[in-house]
């Protein structure tokens, strides 16, 4: 059975990002994450035949799951969003109408236990997206000091109880055992917190916290969110779907700062820079999306417009 068989994935404001991103259909979009093409595909429907349409993902089982799109229009690209400037032109593009960022986690990655990103399930503790380079969360574990592990965990977890838990962790490699798989730290992390907000599992934040920081999310989607900005054209749209406090206050800032007119303080007579964007709409998942799909409780859309500045 393959994976896409055995862990389906259902994509969260499908209609709501795509109808919101799409305002040119001859255009050139951006979908910064493939994941299972939930998007890709309801962006391919709202295109012209003139369209295009260039994905990304870290994930090799998602680029595979790409090549069922059999459509002219669909380019995938086996890198991060944060590549995108790069990859785009190689492709000589230099400017798109729409860049489609749906963050975090997808539920095939989650659901599969050999990926190591859930504590339901005892497995390997990888964590990685892109499963072919880069440094499990496992050897991580096995090598960090411990001011290193508490600011991970602290800083990316949002978790009050970091100290204690890097300290166990620490004291387990220590004696000859460092944790390897997603049970043992799903256990010692149950051990070293000792309250927790009801309904929510005691490693749920440090899980959290080491796949942020395996993966390098904040900071490729702080790159990402720049490359988007300088390749958007006049009047195209960005889109993005955080499902974290932390992604979602980057993005919030981002769109602010450039959503504002700003003085160089260095040349205090010049004129204000322009601002870039113009903040347009927050939607949150209906009652009903929540109750069909748990995973889409904490997601936020922010959608902004690029102004006609030059980037």
């Amino acid at each position: 059975m393959n994976a896409d068989s055995a862990w389906t994935h259902t994509t969260v404001l499908l209609t709501e990002a795509v109808q919101a991103l799409v305002t040119q259909p001859a255009g050139t979009y951006v979908d910064g994450t493939f994941g299972r093409g939930g998007h890709a595909r309801a962006l391919l429907a709202l295109l012209a035949p003139a369209g295009r349409l260039v994905a990304f993902d870290k994930d090799p089982e998602a680029v595979a799951a790409a090549a069922a799109i059999a459509d002219a229009r669909f380019t995938i690209v086996h890198a991060g969003f944060d590549a995108m400037a790069a990859e785009l032109a190689a492709r000589d593009i230099t400017q798109v109408d729409g860049v489609l960022l749906d963050l975090g986690v997808s539920s095939p990655q989650i659901d599969d236990p050999q990926r190591g990103f859930s504590f339901r399930h005892d497995a390997p503790l990888d964590m990685r997206m892109d499963t072919t380079r880069g440094e499990t969360a496992a050897d991580f574990l096995a090598r960090a000091e411990l001011r290193e592990l508490v600011e991970v965990i602290r800083d990316y977890g949002e978790e009050r109880f970091a100290v204690p838990i890097a300290k166990a962790l620490v004291a387990r490699r220590e004696g000859g055992a460092p944790v390897r798989r997603t049970g043992e730290l799903s256990a010692l992390v149950a051990r070293a917190v000792k309250t927790r907000e009801p309904g929510q599992d005691p490693a749920t934040r440090t899980f959290q916290a080491l796949r942020i920081f395996v993966n390098q999310e904040l900071e490729a989607l702080e790159q990402g969110l720049k490359a988007a900005l300088a390749l958007l054209a006049p009047g195209g749209r960005l889109v993005v779907i955080s499902f974290h406090s932390l992604e979602d206050r980057i993005v919030k800032t981002f769109i602010a700062r450039e959503s504002r007119d700003e003085v160089d303080r260095r040349a205090p007579f010049a004129p204000p820079r322009a601002l870039r964007l113009r903040a347009l709409a927050r939607v949150k998942p209906s009652a009903a999306e929540v109750a069909a799909n748990p995973r889409a409780r904490s997601a936020v859309m922010r959608v902004a417009e690029r102004t006609g500045a030059p980037a």
